[in-house]
């Protein structure tokens, strides 16, 4: 200690304040060593208090800064000190945190620059795909859980559309009529489109055969792009996430998004269902030890473009909320004002990396980035577009709650691969999960398409299925009138328009029952 205080001692009067601003009691994560007027001072240590990770965070950096890496030497970090994390893996290229590092002699600089003692090390780590397309276990959602306000930011519906889907979804429940695919969905629409089905929500505003068009119409090109294997059963858990390996340490989720990273909508998207979920299932834990869970969303700004004001705000209150349920939030963009005002006030962790200035744009970029931190000893117009690979300034609560000053940071070198690991390795650790049996095979059961398909429910009574139905109105073309039939079924009695005058009579029987939906419009009925 005498050496350490020495050493601090030495350092120059602007750089020992920034330092002391670090010198946190409690655990905490190493980000690297303090950079000062261009040189590392590998005695003034930059770190993160461990229970300030569930206040949130933002890490941003032009295209090749070193973002990636960043996010790998955080979950490597919070890994060993027993947290779960989740990362986004849009380039495929973070599968390598499974499997130890490389020592050469980049990373032996670099350790040496900063006094860190590195040894190579893998970490326990769980390998998802959407939908299971791409390297990973099947990550499913139905589309009764996704609910109608997610499903309409994928569909990219304006105001009045979302709101007519908020119906059919409001529809589906109260009837027990389980939304688990497309399929699903497209049967209940062109049902209430149908002359049977239109009455029913007559009198809670309607649905209208135009809109109507617009949701098949979307729904139809949504499918013929592959999305259909998104939405289905086993619908994954998101409890999945929260688990510790066998020695303790945190299990690393990956979610591999290289094969789908051409439908950003449809990640972005995704990832905000994740958090949703775990929102609707955890229960108040308050300011804890250590996080629950940290959860990196990366390619943050395709969540936020062409978003609703409704939609930011329940992203907004989804992300000032979840903290007190032990859930960290870090959002990965390139810079700040891709992130939304009132969400970038509830961050309380900054990693920014380089800017470039190249063009008027970006100065202008530059100059928004500057003004989002607070005052500091750093020109950081310049210092932001100085920085090299690796490096980045860095603000972030401490253990008090208070930002710390700015430091200008040379980041530490993660201790696992820093690339992905090969195909065959990674698809043997995929199949040998416990996880793979419960979630790799997709299951139809009946639900909302296979009752409105019966011989004998309303929608089946004419010479066109939910099916021909759908296509018909996804061409704005209305069914024709079905025939009467005699005996009404037990499925009638459901889906029925007698029944469905009754709103008590539906809610007490054994198929209808309203989900309880949450901010999203998401719902999860528990298995």
């Amino acid at each position: 200690m005498p050496e350490a205080r020495a050493a601090s001692a030495a350092l120059p009067q602007p750089a020992l304040e920034i330092a002391s601003g670090y010198a946190f009691g409690g655990p905490a994560l190493d980000l690297g060593a303090l950079l000062w007027d261009g040189v590392c001072l590998p005695d003034a240590q930059v770190r993160i208090p461990l229970p300030m990770l569930n206040r949130h965070g933002l890490v941003a950096g032009a295209t090749g800064t070193g973002k990636t890496k960043t996010l790998q030497l955080v979950a490597e970090q919070l890994s060993a000190q027993g947290v779960p994390v989740f990362l986004a893996d849009i380039k495929g290229d973070v599968s390598g945190i499974s499997a130890p590092g490389a020592r050469n002699e980049k990373v032996q600089a670099r350790a040496a620059e900063v006094h860190q003692e590195w040894a190579a090390t893998g970490f326990p780590a769980e390998f998802y795909a959407l939908g299971g397309i791409g390297h990973g276990v099947p990550v499913r959602a139905t589309v009764t859980s996704f609910g109608p306000v997610l499903l309409a930011k994928v569909l990219q519906l304006n105001q009045t559309q979302e709101q007519s889907l908020g119906l059919i979804f409001h529809y589906a429940d109260q009837k027990g009529l389980e939304l688990v695919d497309l399929k699903d969905l497209r049967a209940v629409v062109a049902f209430l489109t149908s002359d049977e089905g239109k009455a029913e929500l007559k009198n809670i505003g309607g649905l209208s055969t135009a809109t109507a068009g617009v949701i098949l119409r979307s729904l139809t090109a949504f499918e013929a792009q592959g999305m259909a294997d998104f939405f289905g059963e086993p619908e994954f858990d998101t409890a999945e996430l929260l688990r510790t390996a066998s020695d303790g340490r945190g299990m690393v989720s990956v979610l591999e998004l290289a094969a789908v990273q051409d439908r950003p909508q449809l990640f972005s998207t995704f990832l905000m269902w994740l958090l949703a979920d775990l929102f609707h299932d955890l229960p108040e834990v308050g300011d804890a030890d250590k996080p629950k869970l940290v959860f990196f969303f990366d390619e943050a700004h395709l969540l936020f473009h062409g978003a609703s004001k409704a939609f930011l705000d329940s992203i907004t209150q989804t992300v000032r909320l979840i903290r007190s349920k032990g859930v960290g939030v870090f959002f990965v963009t390139q810079t700040p004002k891709d992130v939304p005002a009132d969400v970038l006030a509830q961050l309380g962790n900054r990693v920014q990396h380089a800017l470039r200035a190249f063009t008027p744009d970006d100065q202008k970029a530059l100059k928004a980035t500057v003004k989002t931190f607070p005052d500091s000893a750093y020109d950081l117009e310049e210092l932001l577009t100085g920085l090299g690979t690796g490096e980045a300034v860095v603000t972030v609560l401490s253990e008090k709650g208070a930002p710390t000053p700015v430091a200008a940071t040379r980041l530490r070198a993660p201790e696992s691969l820093m690339g992905p690991v090969e195909a065959g390795t990674l698809d043997a650790a995929v199949k040998a999960s416990p996880l793979y049996g419960r979630y790799a095979q997709a299951v139809d059961r009946e639900s909302a398409y296979e009752k409105l398909s019966s011989p004998s429910s309303p929608s089946s009574r004419g010479a066109k299925g939910p099916d021909e139905m759908a296509d018909e109105m996804a061409d704005e073309v209305k069914a024709p009138a079905r025939k009467p039939k005699d005996d009404p079924s037990v499925v009638e009695q459901v889906v029925g328009s007698g029944v469905f005058k009754s709103l008590a009579r539906s809610l007490g029987t054994q198929i209808g029952r309203e989900i309880t939906r949450s901010l999203f419009g998401t719902a999860r009925r528990r298995r």
